[in-house]
């Protein structure tokens, strides 16, 4: 049996078939929220060293390239140019208001302005690297376990020492840059607990310039090198440049923070840098916009160590090579649980 198709019947067809073409669904970018798909504005302030420290934050920068490149965001840059909380705020703010979501904040010295900042914009994550002072649902700390790093370069640097004395060099004394002393001198003391250990810091609070001057590296360096270190660790952002001039000048070992500083070196120093405490700062900040594409926008801590790739050492150079097995012994009695790190 045939269906006849009267002319009602297909009047009536080609109406709803053509209803349903001029109202398609529409789907906004707030339904897409979590799928990656949405275009998402990154925005992230550095500290007053700015990009170009060839350490730290290069090391946030090199997080935010890739993941431009990888996951499509845009970003805005900015750098902080008042040392102050209200200057930092500033900073922040602009980036807030001109539509960056999440917004990171590199280094501890941006607590206060963090604090302050993310009450104003409840709708807008912060994260901030270094610090977990602030509790708030908008808020995220992303924390490194820098001891652990810096105990393997401890380890590098007493096994490369001939002199039986070792330099540490922090940028300010803080209880941040303490655990990268504390983490290294462990290092050193588990290949020869009579190689001696000398710190010196370039400022200490509220002064914090020693993050960001190169003639106070040079100038401890040297005090160093005076007094017989022919190895010298400095946790100093961008006044390490300085100390590992003068260190290569010297002939001496230099050992490199939080960037491959070998990798970044004029030809004529890069030779002396036997290492660097690798703090995957790059990671943590592409993992936390990633995560945030992902639909995570909540508060709280992340923490990177050893077992997540948080923290790690350079082998670029091939002067290093003589003692990655003592490194990666080392590397692995941490992972195990055998050596516990201390910290500050």
């Amino acid at each position: 049996m045939r269906t006849r198709i009267t002319a009602a019947l297909l009047a009536a067809a080609l109406a709803t078939l053509s209803a349903c073409t001029a109202a398609p669904v529409t789907v906004s970018t707030d339904a897409m929220t979590g799928l990656g798909r949405e275009t998402v504005h990154v925005g992230i302030a550095y500290d007053s060293a700015g990009r170009g420290d060839k350490s730290f934050n290069d090391a946030a920068g090199a997080g935010l390239d890739r993941a431009k490149k990888e996951l499509l965001i845009e970003a805005t840059e900015a750098t902080t140019q008042a040392e102050t909380d209200e200057g930092r705020a500033a900073v922040l703010r602009e980036l807030a208001k001109g539509g960056s979501n999440p917004v990171i904040a590199v280094g501890f010295l941006y607590a206060g302005a963090v604090g302050t900042v993310a009450k104003e914009f409840p709708g807008t994550l912060f994260a901030i690297i270094d610090d977990d002072s602030v509790q708030a649902k908008n808020v995220v700390s992303l924390l490194f376990s820098e001891e652990q790093g810096s105990y393997l370069v401890g380890v590098a640097a007493g096994l490369a020492s001939e002199s039986g004395r070792v330099g540490f060099i922090g940028g300010v004394d803080v209880p941040l840059i303490h655990k990268f002393e504390v983490g290294y001198t462990a290092g050193v003391h588990s290949v020869d607990p009579g190689i001696r250990v000398d710190a010196r810091y370039l400022s200490r609070p509220p002064d914090f310039s020693g993050f960001s001057s190169p003639d106070k590296g040079k100038a401890a360096a040297l005090a160093l090198l005076a007094g017989g270190a022919d190895v010298v660790y400095s946790a100093a952002g961008g006044s390490g440049g300085g100390a590992i001039e003068a260190v290569a000048a010297a002939g001496a070992w230099a050992v490199g923070v939080d960037s491959d500083q070998y990798a970044s070196a004029a030809a004529g120093v890069k030779g002396r840098i036997l290492t660097s405490m690798l703090k995957r700062v790059d990671n943590g900040v592409f993992q936390e916009i990633q995560a945030f594409i992902k639909g995570d926008r909540s508060g709280g801590v992340k923490r990177y160590d050893l077992k997540v790739d948080g923290l790690g050492y350079a082998t670029s150079n091939p002067a290093i090579k003589p003692y990655q097995a003592g490194l990666e012994k080392a590397r692995y009695r941490i992972l195990s649980g055998a050596v516990k790190v201390p910290t500050a």
